[in-house]
């Protein structure tokens, strides 16, 4: 039987690829957090841990009828941003993909009232959501699965996602670790403006209440408070979370939703990306499961959308 063994929040920000001195350059010539915090999260996490597995819900991979999930036994390639193309070209990824996992995930669609189709076109393209944390996390040797945000999808359906893949893990023999790769609030500076807020100091968050919201939320999630993050998930909705949070939402109906009290650690610093909410935020398995009390994955229930 499979188990989840860890999983977090982790930033995708197209700064952790910049060469190091463009990084301090646009830092007022310190480094940013985030990339020495990956370096830690690999160090302590992706290369010590017994796992097979990692799950990425990528929140810059957008569907809009259905959930589908990347079913290649194999992904390798270059990959190039058509977003920043001057700090992310050519950037070589190769991985093996995780077939009998996305399928086994697709199978228990029906149970939980949602669609999900696991896609093994070897065309299918490919994001810096996943990309990125590949190239600073991606052990040689472990499966990565990718996990697209749907568009149309509110709080309960990306719930509902989360419980197909606990089901699809459960059912195969994968150890597995989850990266919600995404940011927190996530408004940029309008264009004119956007160059004097690069530097990773919070102040430059777009606006204080965004940061006020991220930051409450990183608290909730440092105490194993998840059940505060969900039942919030209308408030925060007005700070424009990137892909609606659907990247830690479908995380956290894997883990449990509510129930769910695995106390958080944040690794580095809480930073300013031109003026979106980045954090990593690390969740080690607790010794007793990832809920207060065990009980059966629930097929339906309602949550605020």
């Amino acid at each position: 039987m499979g188990e989840i063994v860890g999983a977090g929040i982790l930033a995708h920000s197209p700064t952790i690829m910049l060469p190091r001195e463009v990084r301090h350059e646009l830092n007022d010539g310190r480094e940013i957090s985030l990339v020495p915090a990956l370096a830690e999260l690999r160090a302590e996490v992706f290369e010590r841990l017994d796992y097979d597995t990692v799950v990425v819900f990528d929140s810059h991979w957008a569907t809009t009828v259905e959930y589908v999930i990347a079913a290649q036994p194999h992904r390798s390639g270059l990959y190039t941003s058509e977003e920043l193309p001057r700090g992310m070209r050519q950037i070589p990824y190769d991985f093996p993909g995780d077939p009998k996992l996305a399928h086994a995930t697709a199978g228990f669609a029906g149970r939980h009232g949602t669609w999900i189709t696991p896609i093994e076109d070897p065309y299918l393209p490919i994001h810096y959501a996943t990309v990125n944390l590949w190239h600073h996390l991606g052990v040689p040797g472990k499966r990565w699965m990718g996990i697209g945000c749907c568009q149309t999808a509110d709080v309960e359906d990306n719930l509902r996602l989360g419980r197909a893949l606990a089901d699809g893990i459960a059912a195969t023999d994968r150890k597995v670790l989850l990266v919600a790769s995404g940011a927190f609030s996530h408004t940029f500076w309008n264009l004119r403006e956007l160059r004097a807020h690069e530097a990773s100091d919070p102040i430059h968050v777009r606006t204080p209440q965004a940061r006020a919201a991220d930051e409450q939320r990183i608290a909730w999630m440092e105490r194993g408070d998840h059940a505060s993050v969900l039942a919030g998930m209308p408030d925060f909705l007005r700070y424009k979370p990137e892909a609606r949070f659907g990247h830690y939402l479908m995380m956290l109906g894997a883990l449990g939703e509510e129930r769910c009290t695995a106390p958080g650690r944040l690794v580095g610093d809480y930073e300013n990306a031109t003026g979106t909410g980045q954090a990593h935020v690390w969740f080690d398995r607790p010794l007793d499961g990832w809920t207060a009390s065990a009980g059966p994955t629930p097929i339906s229930q309602g949550h605020a959308t």
